[in-house]
């Protein structure tokens, strides 16, 4: 089993430290376009967390399920209100299965890189494949490496600096590895965490559906469907299983 890197401490502050990412106007588009693949099916979350995306999915009318590796994340999930609609299993979201078949199932805010070596990607990809119909989709959202705002000889780029708040990405590009130092103060005492993470390319992720039986269908830069370019800082991409 892996690590879980999202325990207590953590669970408990997520959502207000994440509380731009559960803005209406960054979830609503999200859901927008997972209730249209879901259809009349039922919609799978793979690292469903405390319920960002699945809650205002499930308040959509699509029946949810969800798997995250945190015990503490879905204890947080069960005590909102609408939690009572959504089966939410703990386990490793690469292997851990759900009964049934789903016409979409999905990974937001880059949660695919919480899988930090090729092989679990590609099971992942493989599990998602066979938990849904035939027809269903697979949806990523991920960022794109930001390997090129790396000067030469670096390794270190700060992705956040406020008051109280400070983060790093320290990248191995040999290794496509990543981990994420998150620097907070709370309560007058400095606190760091270190989260391990892989980055990917949009190709070896399509390489990765492939052989899981399934074919690129879209990609966009964001949930609003703007067109994903070389500038694009992300991509949301839909697969299709044949």
């Amino acid at each position: 089993m892996p690590e879980d890197f999202f325990g207590e401490p953590v669970a408990a502050r997520y959502d207000a430290a994440a509380a731009e990412m559960f803005d209406p106007a960054v979830v609503g588009p999200a859901v927008d376009v997972l209730a249209g693949l879901a259809g009349d099916g039922r919609a799978l979350e793979l690292g469903i967390g405390t319920g960002r995306i699945a809650l205002p999915l499930a308040g959509r009318g699509v029946p949810v399920a969800g798997i995250d590796l945190s015990e503490a994340m879905i204890a947080w999930l069960r005590e909102k209100p609408g939690a009572e609609a959504i089966e939410a299993v703990v386990g490793d979201f690469a292997t851990t299965t759900v009964p049934g078949t789903f016409a979409v199932a999905y990974l937001v805010f880059n949660t695919i890189s919480n899988l930090t070596t090729q092989d679990e990607q590609v099971a992942c990809f493989a599990n998602a494949a066979a938990h849904l119909a035939p027809g269903g989709t697979f949806v990523i959202e991920v960022g794109v490496p930001d390997l090129q705002r790396l000067p030469p000889g670096e390794t270190v780029h700060p992705f956040l600096v406020t008051e109280d708040r400070l983060g790093f990405d320290e990248y191995d590009v040999a290794s496509q590895g990543l981990v994420s130092h998150h620097f907070e103060t709370i309560g007058g005492a400095l606190r760091r965490r270190s989260i391990p993470f892989r980055y990917t390319w949009p190709a070896e992720l399509d390489l990765m559906a492939r052989l899981a039986g399934m074919r690129l269908r879209d990609r966009f830069a964001d949930w609003d469907r703007t067109p994903f370019t070389s500038d694009s800082r992300k991509h949301v991409s839909v697969w299709e299983k044949a």
